[in-house]
This record gives C-alpha cells, structure tokens and sequence, in this order.
C-alpha cells in the first residue's frame, strides 16, 4: 500500500473516532439529566445571535488549542 493511501486512512480514522467522541459528550447531558439538559437548550434559544456566536466562536477557539497542543 502505498504511503499516501494509508495517511489518508489513517486521518479518516481519526475523523470518526473524532465524531464518535463528540456524540458521546454530547450524548450525556440528556442521558445523564433530561431536564437540565432541556433547560439549557431552552436558555440558549432566547439568547440573541450576537452572543450565541460569540459562545460558538469561543468553542471553535478552544477547540482548536486543544487539538493544537495535544497533536
């Protein structure tokens, strides 16, 4: 098999071992407590666009110090 090839199955490896780890964390807030669960969702759907984007921007950051230092 030819190096390419294998880095390229490798990286999709990753990718779905990635996605598989995000659905378990986010699975557990409604498995673990529906109702507080429901409560948060229900608060973030009154905030405004300007902050709910400034929460995802802050995820995306830290999301990607994270990947950064630990790769």
């Amino acid at each position: 098999m030819e190096p390419f090839f294998f880095e390229v199955r490798l990286m999709s490896n990753s990718l779905w071992l990635a996605m598989g780890l995000v659905l378990i964390v986010e699975g557990l807030g409604p498995l673990i407590a529906p109702n507080g669960w429901r409560n948060m969702v229900r608060q973030l759907s009154e905030q405004q666009d300007h902050q709910l984007r400034r929460i995802g921007g802050c995820l995306v950051v830290a999301g990607i110090v994270i990947a950064y230092v630990f790769s």
